[in-house]
């Protein structure tokens, strides 16, 4: 094990999780993952880890036990494209508003005594998600399964349209499921605490198609005065559904509205675009079909007011699957063991009783979707926002650089109580 980070020290490769962040945040690669994957396949080269490059530049290592079929077959996941721009790496002390500015505790003092201030890694992918993928490649070179099977899988397009990931699940024309995971643990900022469960999103375009006239003239559809039907089947939607344990309640947001071509002219057509968020077991699908009745009977009601009005409702057009809700249950061995080593790796290196090891949803949507409806578990160092505002995909995008030496040895401990001796 490497860098002093967790509890076998002495064992595995000389890889150093914070060295590797230091690099990969120099490498730009919000407008290509190209060179980052070089960088990562030649580091698993050098491991002697013998990476593979498939599915639209996906990443793929394995370590097999000598019994893997006695085991679970973990996968650790995580992307390697950044947004846009590129953002230059900084180490230094934290600022104000950075999380660890201060000391955390009473518990953090000596650390803050014998290495100076907390250190925080600032630049773009410092957390989302640069960090967690140093994590997850030190728990991985580290392993050592007794049983079951490790899989490192590495998607270079999560922060598009997740190809990558899709292909890699068999969720695309003409692929298959490479993984066939049984657990997975997905590197993304969640301040160390087990992420159990994330909302989906989706997109639909809600077409109202009437009859043009004459504004002069009482002729013609309105669509446009249609839209109004539309909206109050939008609004009341979700009315009488019940909250998701995990996620609380679906959103349902009218973003854009377009319709009409001249000011004296009653409009033949209008458009609402969607927001969805969605909660399981809502499907893509299911949500469309579910809002075109809805849409329909609204305007129906009104077709003496309006003139006669068609409804539809299309989901926009995307090359792979919407990224649909997952959770998984709280009380689920992997949830247990990824909160119990965040715990332990928290206090080994001075961080507050209250940063880390808690069960909670995720705040954004994440490729863990395509891993559904296996066991799924969302973690890393790093925040997406903190008191100050953003961080993940901001200017001032950072990690503690303690952080993310213990998510390196939470995620060590986790895949050695998940594939080690029972």
């Amino acid at each position: 094990m490497s860098g002093g980070t967790g509890p076998d020290s002495d064992r595995g490769s000389g890889f150093d999780p914070v060295s590797f962040l230091e690099d990969a945040v120099r490498i730009p690669s919000h407008e290509s993952p190209d060179e980052m994957r070089e960088f990562v396949v030649d580091l698993l080269d050098d491991e002697g880890a013998d990476p593979a490059v498939v599915a639209d530049g996906c990443v793929l290592a394995e370590k097999r036990s000598p019994a893997p079929e006695a085991g679970p077959h973990l996968v650790l996941n995580t992307h390697l494209d950044t947004v846009t721009p590129h953002v230059p790496f900084e180490r230094g002390a934290a600022r104000g508003g950075e999380r660890g500015a201060a000391r955390d505790d009473a518990r953090s003092a000596s650390a803050a005594t014998a290495d100076g201030p907390d250190e925080v890694i600032r630049g773009r992918g410092a957390c989302d998600a640069k960090g967690p993928l140093a994590a997850l490649l030190h728990a991985f070179l580290a392993a050592d399964p007794d049983r079951g099977r490790l899989t490192l899988a590495l998607t270079p397009d999560e922060e598009e349209l997740s190809l990558g990931a899709a292909a890699l699940t068999g969720r695309l024309p003409r692929t298959d499921d490479r993984l066939d995971g049984d657990l997975y643990l997905v590197g993304e900022p969640t301040g160390l605490d087990a992420c159990t469960a994330a909302k989906g999103r989706f997109q639909a375009t809600v077409e109202l198609s009437g009859t043009a006239a004459h504004a002069a003239e009482f002729a013609g559809a309105n669509a446009v005065a249609a839209a109004e039907d539309a909206l109050a089947a939008i609004r009341t939607f979700d009315d009488g559904a019940d909250a998701h344990p995990q996620l609380g309640p679906l959103k349902l947001t009218p973003t854009v509205i377009e319709g009409g071509a001249a000011t004296n002219q009653v409009p033949a057509d209008c458009k609402i675009t969607v927001d969805r968020r969605s909660v399981p077991p809502e499907t893509a699908e299911g949500f469309r079909s579910s809002l075109a009745d809805a849409v329909r009977e609204s305007v129906a009601d009104a077709t003496d007011e309006r003139g006669d009005i068609d409804t539809s409702v299309a989901l926009t057009d995307r090359e792979s699957p919407f990224l649909e809700a997952f959770a998984t249950d709280p009380d689920h061995e992997l949830v247990r063991a990824v909160a119990a080593a965040a715990r332990e790796a928290g206090d080994a290196v001075g961080l507050s009783s209250e940063r880390g090891g808690d069960a909670r949803p995720f705040g954004a949507a994440t490729e863990a979707s395509y891993f559904a409806p296996a066991p799924t578990v969302v973690f890393g160092p790093g925040d997406l926002a903190d008191e100050v505002g953003a961080v993940a995909h901001a200017e001032r995008e950072y990690v503690r650089v303690r952080e993310v030496e213990a998510a390196a040895a939470a995620v060590e401990r986790t895949v050695a109580s998940l594939l080690g001796v029972e």
